[in-house]
């Protein structure tokens, strides 16, 4: 298939007027819609931003190619508009795009047309074809730049695949073996995994390098690495935004980075291989000791991403669980009042019970998975058992009345923050003991992963954690007791700070962090902790809400576009999904964001100073059920919604008619 064959003439417009982001991305939309590729508009309008919210599809260099794969497309389609001065895609370059592709792939197996992307993505990293393609006057000279340039392509691999199937040729390198290898993935797999690709191969050339590049994309592996490149290359870079298995690459030297930084800074790379300067990667056994992270990314930042491998394991437990407590408790109208209230009959019981157990992996599995994100699979066992350890109690005294059943009663569990010190210490401990055991002869190497690695890390940390455990615990008591002992003023300031922070960037750190404290504290079974998480939802629900209202009763200020998906975050609002805002934020954050956080801070605070409870840490207006009054709960989320929802409107400046599609 050609590039053109997904690239049909009415799926090309030039010249075209934008001012945003987000308009060009609705210009795009609509060309796919009309070459028919799009079963529902909006739904795949949403995951093109939801892409662009996890980082910008921009290039650099004027170009973005925007893209999503989702049952909302038919079939696959490619749809470009070039843009006279550019639009602000928060390109790596800091220039504005005026040349833009946008991707509309199915979720099906059949991924014949992402070979045409990937041949497109390449062709746009030779800084030729992007200016032909500027200087075209004509929709159908536009096409027929590309159809030339594929054409050339085209030749030139097939010349390159006849050269190194010739046996004499081959022969004729001096080892015939790449000095750098290269493995590029991003976690769509469309475009920037075969533009890193393509300019590293470029830049290498370059620099009077020899490399091999593999690409992991949604066709699958393509130029894979054998074994004897590996075991003669200089060393590997990884330029890849998902996880990728470094077992083979034991003993060789290994840089890992962002995808974007083999698009934009292929030089730098390859100069830290070339020049000696990459780490050592270690991962026999199963384990990956760390590689160098690329020097963008500070201590704070890994400690972020190992804490949020954590709460991304741990949020299913809290969620399903605490919600199916939440339901013991409604459907448990006879027991109300009584000591046995949320189990005192037998459907009661069944959610009750099944809603606990879930709650309780929730510390063993944050401490686990934060020690695996720091050593990989040897981390995960010493992390559980670090965390199971933490949430009861245990410690060194206990162990001499451990068959005392009132001593047994008195343990005090170390909470959230004795969890995560045990995720962090395991994790930690674990690379130290892998560390210490690449010493050992080589024909110990079978058994690390399974005796040394486990028996070692385990024992560490179970002596550490018994021996700060009441430590952590002291530290716990005293948070719940400030907390419960607060008055109504410091709750209602609590209930302000929680519920602003969830609308400061919806999902990022603040947002993950307040949730994170709300669900801590609800599992502590306190009333207190509960009027933390009513405040803590009420605060999220809000700027979906905010933005619905605001696209409803304010048309004047947003395009038609604006207004249709606008209606569909009534019920993300409703149902606790803060992202629905995201893409609105991401075209106009100077606006938005600071409505939404005054809006969350005030509905947090007019929930907490009622007292409203949230027993589930979830679900939004469809657990009011089980929320402790509830009457006050709607008054606050009104409340909060209208006031974000008018700064909102009062900040952003009227659109023509024309603009906002509302002429008759």
């Amino acid at each position: 298939m050609k590039i053109t064959g997904l690239l049909k003439k009415e799926g090309v417009r030039l010249d075209v007027d934008v001012a945003t982001q987000l308009d060009a991305i609705d210009v795009l939309v609509d060309l796919q819609v009309g070459i028919g590729t799009i079963g529902d508009r909006d739904r795949y309008r949403d995951a093109v931003l939801a892409r662009e919210a996890e980082f910008s599809t921009a290039v650099g260099e004027g170009v973005a190619i925007p893209h999503a794969k989702t049952d909302a497309v038919k079939k696959p389609g490619l749809v470009a508009i070039t843009v006279p001065g550019g639009v602000d895609w928060k390109a790596p370059d800091g220039k504005p795009s005026d040349l833009i592709f946008l991707i509309a792939a199915p979720e099906t197996e059949a991924n014949v047309h992402l070979e045409v992307l990937a041949k497109l993505s390449t062709l746009l990293m030779h800084e030729e074809f992007p200016a032909a393609l500027r200087a075209a006057k004509t929709v159908d000279e536009f096409l027929a730049v590309i159809d030339e340039a594929e054409a050339a392509y085209d030749a030139e691999q097939e010349a390159k695949a006849a050269a190194k199937a010739a046996p004499a040729q081959a022969a004729a390198a001096d080892s015939g073996m790449p000095q750098i290898l290269a493995i590029t993935a991003c976690p769509t797999g469309i475009a920037h995994t075969y533009m890193a690709a393509e300019n590293l191969e470029k830049v290498a050339n370059e620099m009077g390098y020899t490399i091999k590049v593999e690409t992991q994309g949604s066709v699958g592996t393509k130029n894979a690495l054998t074994a004897d490149e590996i075991a003669a290359c200089k060393g590997i870079i990884i330029a890849a935004d998902k996880g990728i298995e470094l077992a083979r690459f034991d003993g060789k030297p290994l840089y890992s980075t962002n995808v974007s930084a083999g698009i934009n800074d292929a030089e730098r790379l390859i100069n830290i291989i070339m020049n000696g300067e990459a780490p050592i990667c270690h991962a026999k056994g199963g384990s990956s000791a760390p590689v160098a992270a690329d020097a963008t990314e500070g201590i704070g930042s890994q400690i972020y991403k190992h804490l949020m491998n954590g709460v991304s394991h741990m949020l299913p437990f809290v969620v399903g669980g605490g919600i199916l407590m939440a339901i013991s408790f409604l459907v448990d109208q006879s027991g109300m009042g009584t000591s046995a209230y949320g189990s005192s009959t037998p459907l009661a019981a069944f959610f009750n019970l099944v809603g606990n157990q879930a709650f309780n992996f929730m510390l063993p599995i944050l401490a686990g998975y934060i020690s695996m994100s720091i050593a990989d699979r040897p981390g995960l066992a010493p992390g559980f058992v670090g965390g199971w350890i933490a949430k009861q109690g245990f410690t060194l005294g206990y162990l001499a009345t451990a068959m005392d059943a009132e001593a047994q009663g008195a343990l005090i569990s170390g909470g959230f923050i004795a969890a995560l010190f045990a995720g962090f210490a395991a994790g930690y401990i674990t690379l130290a003991i892998e560390r210490a055991c690449d010493h050992l002869p080589e024909s110990l190497e079978g058994i690390k992963p399974v005796l040394l690695y486990p028996l070692i890390s385990i024992f560490l940390i179970g002596l550490v954690m018994l021996g700060l455990n009441p430590i952590f615990a002291a530290i716990n008591s005293w948070l719940t007791n400030v907390l419960n002992g607060m008055g109504t003023g410091n709750l209602v300031l609590l209930g302000a700070i929680v519920g602003g922070m969830m609308s400061v960037d919806m999902g990022g750190p603040f947002n993950k962090a307040a949730y994170v404290f709300g669900t801590a504290m609800l599992a502590e079974g306190t009333t207190t902790g509960q009027i933390i998480m009513a405040s803590v939802m009420v605060g999220g629900m809000v700027p979906p809400i905010a933005i619905a209202l605001s696209t409803t009763f304010f048309k004047n200020r947003w395009t038609s576009a604006d207004r249709k998906a606008g209606v569909v975050n009534y019920i993300m609002g409703l149902s606790f999904i803060t992202e629905g805002a995201i893409p609105y934020a991401a075209a106009d954050p100077g606006r938005v964001l600071p409505s939404c956080i005054i809006g969350s801070a005030l509905a947090g605070a007019i929930s907490a100073a009622f007292g409203c409870t949230s027993p589930a840490p979830h679900g939004g207006a469809w657990v009011i059920a089980v929320i402790g009054n509830p009457v006050m709960y709607l008054v606050a989320l009104i409340a909060g919604s209208v006031v974000a929802a008018l700064i909102l409107s009062f900040l952003k400046k009227p659109l023509t008619p024309e603009q906002a599609g509302l002429v008759k």
